[in-house]
């Protein structure tokens, strides 16, 4: 007598297959709650940032006021040759690198070049095409851009652009530090910039 083979289950089988997907959903929620979480736990840090070239390029300087909970630190630095974008650059990754753990942070900046090219993507996008712009150009200031992604990737940055020079005291205070450190001396060396002779 010939054996039959066993029919499929169709109904067994459409339940496993609706198991996982209420599971995988469960899983996808369950993570969707982890982030709210580890937002609704992080630290809510604010930087304004600002910089100073005279010349461009020229001895430059950055400034950056952090802002934490009624608490309150000022950075500055001054580079003997190098230009405003990279001083504008440089005053965010001072704010960044400052912070000693995950944060979320909101950083404004009176620069278009840095917050279009963080909000927008284009920073990102330079570094999938090998730090070059959609017209096949080389982006410029690629040292600073791949630590600015870099330290974007550990912190939930927000950029917001903010007026420059038009009254807001923190963005006024980040302009002083900037051009207070550009007229310093003792400036340190832009060693990328100076080694590559790059304009802006």
């Amino acid at each position: 007598m010939r054996r039959k083979t066993p029919a499929l289950d169709v109904c067994r089988i459409k339940k496993d297959m609706g198991f996982r997907v209420k599971r995988s959903g469960h899983l996808r929620r369950r993570a969707g709650a982890l982030y709210t979480l580890e937002r609704a736990t992080m630290k809510h840090v604010t930087i304004y940032t600002d910089g100073a070239c005279i010349g461009n390029p020229g001895p430059g300087g950055y400034g950056a006021v952090l802002l934490y909970e009624g608490n309150r630190q000022e950075l500055s630095g001054g580079y003997r040759r190098t230009t405003n974008n990279r001083m504008e650059i440089r005053a965010v990754l001072a704010g960044l690198r400052s912070l000693k753990e995950p944060c979320r942070v909101t950083v404004f900046s009176d620069s278009r070049y840095v917050v279009d090219a963080m909000s927008k993507g284009w920073a990102e996008s330079w570094r999938d095409k090998g730090w070059r712009k959609r017209d096949k150009t080389p982006a410029l200031n690629p040292d600073l851009w791949e630590e600015m992604l870099d330290l974007s990737e550990r912190h939930q940055v927000e950029f917001r652009w903010v007026k420059g020079h038009a009254g807001d005291p923190e963005n006024e205070r980040c302009d002083e530090l900037a051009v207070a450190a550009a007229s310093g001396g003792d400036l340190a060396h832009d060693e990328v910039y100076e080694k590559k002779g790059a304009k802006r």
